[in-house]
């Protein structure tokens, strides 16, 4: 992998275990202001996101990958990734095992994630 796509996949290994350390001002950090999430249940921005993580509504014990896909465009890389988002949601476990796409900017010698959308996954 090029300098550019292994320092794409350390930054979101870092985010991974952001997440589950469950602090939002940190997850927050790979965040552009603008960020949004795409999942099943529509759009989220960062704001709720992360408020969701300081309340307590969602916490995470597990983000991890098994599968890491980069491409990059000058400034820009799109990472897809396969694994597992495990935790809580309003004080229902959840696991699930799905597709992540995240488009990423990077500004001076620093990557910042503009979108992620999640894709359930098949295991095979």
């Amino acid at each position: 992998m090029g300098t550019d796509k292994q320092e794409l996949v350390d930054f979101s290994k870092r985010w991974d275990k952001a997440m589950i350390s469950n602090n939002a001002g940190e997850i927050g950090k790979f965040m552009s202001d603008n960020w949004i999430i795409i999942g099943s249940n529509g759009i989220t921005p960062k704001s709720v996101f992360l408020q969701m993580i300081s309340s307590g509504v969602l916490t995470h014990s597990r983000m991890d990958t098994d599968e890491d896909n980069v491409i990059i465009y000058g400034s820009t890389g799109i990472l897809v990734s396969r694994g597992t988002s495990a935790g809580k949601f309003n004080g229902q476990d959840f696991s699930l095992y799905e597709w992540s796409t995240s488009i990423f900017m990077k500004k001076g010698s620093k990557w910042q994630c503009v979108l992620t959308m999640l894709t359930p996954a098949n295991k095979s």
